[in-house]
């Protein structure tokens, strides 16, 4: 049955389907976040996220304050730990690792020093540096979890974000994100046959729902409704799906962000594989930032989520469809122009020689052999230089 039919006539697959991830480009942002999240940062679905990232803001205060005016002692219930006073609390309030390093910035003082030191020392440390700085307002976030925290502390125009507001955002397009929508947590990459399945369960070690103390990231695909834009080299289609993840911190710690795609496969470290059409939008948490993200990013979101591939297919087909180079001094010509250098132009050459069996000739054969060269880069630097390259070539030729 053709792919084609599938995704034009919104019928899922029922099983995998083989992808070709030698070509476009290979992300591991989400692999990053995957490795790095302990269990109790990870969610089975957006409902259980959601309750989670909106308990905390109802529960949490914010308030402006002098710096100055905020006292710091060593507790009085654990003399290893710091409390604070904040103006308009009676009781000890408690920093968490994150806020001791904003309070530590806000001052000048050496964040790994002071937490090194004994809490007396510390404390007296950071008071001095919190009097003798120039007084300024700044922005506190206080929440309270059966004790109350200092979560955050930041400048008086911080223009807060909160998590479950991306969550919500996310919610509306996507459900519960196990599958109730055409948009569920990815599927997985088996490399023994080449096939992405897009199914399978949701636990603790697929998920790709994240939340901690300071942040949320989400990924989430629309893996069971492939989309065929074009052929292989062989004759099978050149399957891809879309996807997208976003992030945000309530607390200062990054920027809001969305980052939309098309790509091939999801392996079980949630790499990204044959990624193409890459696109990103941040927003700073500056003063304006809620109604930038009400205006900006979460429409952007939702038309990402309900458009249609065929702008995307169509420019696939006519990066095929223009042929730049007929033989070597074309080949060495084209890419030169493009800004490669000479070792770089022969390993492009090399490279799809390699995968196709033939030598580039379209913008699109081009294009691949650039990403598979940036894939070789250990410098990110380098990488994205490369991949910048091939993305403007492809956007040439649309």
């Amino acid at each position: 049955m053709n792919m084609m039919t599938l995704s034009q006539s919104n019928q899922p697959v029922s099983g995998g389907f083989r992808v070709d991830v030698s070509r476009g480009q290979r992300i591991g942002r989400v692999s990053s976040e995957w490795f790095t999240r302990p269990d109790d940062e990870r969610f089975l679905n957006l409902s259980d996220l959601y309750e989670a990232v909106r308990g905390r803001a109802e529960r949490a205060q914010a308030r402006t304050v002098e710096s100055r005016t905020i006292r710091v002692e060593a507790s009085r219930d654990s003399s290893e730990r710091l409390a604070l006073m904040v103006p308009g609390r009676d009781e000890q309030v408690m920093p968490t690792h994150w806020s001791f390093g904003q309070l530590c910035t806000l001052v000048g003082a050496p964040t790994s020093y002071l937490r090194q030191l004994p809490a007396a020392l510390s404390a007296i440390n950071l008071q001095h540096g919190l009097l003798s700085h120039r007084a300024e307002l700044v922005k506190t976030l206080e929440g309270d979890n059966g004790r109350v925290e200092l979560r955050a502390v930041t400048g008086p125009d911080y223009g807060r974000i909160w998590d479950h507001e991306l969550v919500a955002a996310v919610m509306k397009i996507a459900g519960n994100g196990t599958g109730d929508t055409r948009w569920k947590v990815p599927g997985v990459m088996d490399w023994s046959t080449m096939t992405h399945n897009p199914f399978v369960d949701v636990t603790k070690d697929t998920t790709t729902l994240y939340a901690s103390d300071r942040d949320v990231f989400l990924f989430l695909v629309d893996d069971t409704h492939p989309i065929e834009a074009g052929r292989l080299s062989d004759g099978s289609p050149d399957l891809y799906f879309r996807g997208f993840y976003c992030w945000n911190s309530e607390v200062g710690s990054k920027t809001l962000g969305i980052a939309s795609f098309y790509l091939r496969a999801v392996c079980m470290n949630r790499n990204l594989w044959g990624v193409e059409n890459f696109e990103e939008i941040t927003i700073r948490h500056s003063k304006f930032a809620a109604q930038r993200f009400a205006h900006e990013a979460a429409p952007a979101l939702t038309s990402f989520a309900n458009s249609s591939p065929a702008p995307f297919v169509a420019g696939i087909k006519a990066a095929r469809a223009r042929i730049v180079a007929r033989n070597d001094e074309d080949r060495e010509s084209f890419l030169r122009k493009g800004g490669f250098s000479k070792s770089e132009t022969a390993k492009i050459i090399e490279t799809v020689l390699g995968e196709e069996n033939r030598k580039p000739e379209s913008v699109f054969d081009f294009v691949q052999g650039i990403t598979a060269l940036a894939r070789t880069k250990s410098h990110q630097d380098a990488r994205l230089e490369l991949e910048g390259k091939a993305k403007r070539l492809m956007e040439r030729a649309i």
